[in-house]
């Protein structure tokens, strides 16, 4: 079981919501674990992107990011009776309850309400309206269909959508991340065991999870959640590690890693090795639209030949794309 976060019954619950795909031009097919998805291969080139885990929410419903999800102050509705959880937590990415004693998951936490926090200190009321649990390799991986409330209408609304509206799915993750760019932390996660994160899919986080990267699991006794983290560096091009990507949606990058959850399918030219504070170094031949400075000056000529030290995962470009 994974960590309970007991509360008060009497008590009163982040990646960005209005997540969108990050699309480019490239017509290739893409799958993940065999299936087309859109988001990339099981094993092979991935479209990047440079959200962590989506657009704002800001529409017309609403301005702010939803940075996390509280484990306290969740009911579960009904007859228009709330009945407050008694506990909540995160068995990998499977949220579970406990509601008068009994034990509450999958599709049993349909219209669970759960406090969700803005990054103005706000709070903001969301729903669970649908479980999706994966299939084959990814049976550990559950998704979540989440819509957050209008504070003025009382209508609910998809927390994770593509640049069109359509609504898109969220993986619970432990924890929650700094969003914040061109900061010492920017882009590191936090680990707050009061809250945990909707990723929604398309965005960094959720990629990299479908990436095969899943922080609850481990490879040969090596964890992944700092390959995880590593991963979400390197698919912003976040090459000094303090949250600001230096790329644009849509360029393709390989990557393969010390665990061989993914492994090197092309002839690729080497861009960077990564952990999770970024690139231990990088080459001249990046996604970069600009120049990358890191404080610290990481541009090493032979980065990228084998691990180095401390690397978790080695991203390529394609040939076609250096200069």
């Amino acid at each position: 079981m994974g960590a309970r976060h007991v509360v008060a019954a009497a008590l009163g619950m982040w990646v960005a919501v209005g997540c969108g795909t990050e699309e480019g031009t490239d017509t290739a097919p893409v799958t993940v674990g065999g299936v087309v998805a859109g988001l990339a291969a099981a094993n092979g080139p991935t479209l990047n992107g440079r959200n962590v885990n989506g657009r704002n929410v800001n529409g017309p419903w609403m301005n702010g990011m939803l940075v996390s999800v509280r484990y306290g102050g969740a009911t579960k509705g009904g007859m228009n009776v709330a009945l407050p959880m008694q506990e909540l937590w995160l068995e990998g990415s499977a949220i579970h309850g406990l509601l008068r004693g009994e034990e509450l998951s999958g599709t049993d936490l349909v219209n669970l309400h759960l406090v969700g926090n803005l990054d103005d200190g706000s709070t903001l009321p969301l729903r669970i309206d649908g479980v999706s649990q994966g299939s084959g390799v990814d049976q550990d991986v559950w998704s979540y269909d989440v819509s957050f409330q209008d504070n003025k209408t009382g209508a609910w609304h998809p927390i994770c959508t593509t640049a069109d509206g359509a609504a898109l799915k969220a993986i619970p993750l432990e924890g929650t991340w700094n969003y914040k760019q061109g900061v010492e932390g920017g882009g590191s996660k936090i680990h707050d065991t009061s809250v945990f994160t909707f990723a929604c899919d398309g965005a960094a986080l959720a990629k990299c999870v479908r990436f095969g990267y899943k922080p609850w699991q481990s490879v040969d006794g090596v964890s992944l959640e700092e390959h995880h983290q590593a991963c979400t560096r390197l698919i912003r091009a976040d090459f000094c590690g303090d949250g600001t990507s230096y790329t644009q949606d849509g360029n393709w990058v390989n990557l393969y890693d010390t665990q061989s959850v993914q492994t090197d399918s092309e002839a690729w030219v080497a861009e960077a090795e990564w952990n999770s504070e970024g690139a231990t170094c990088f080459t001249s031949h990046t996604r970069a639209t600009e120049p990358v400075q890191c404080a610290d000056g990481r541009l090493v000529s032979t980065c990228g030949a084998k691990f180095s030290q401390n690397t978790l995962i080695i991203s390529e470009t394609p040939p076609s794309a250096q200069p």
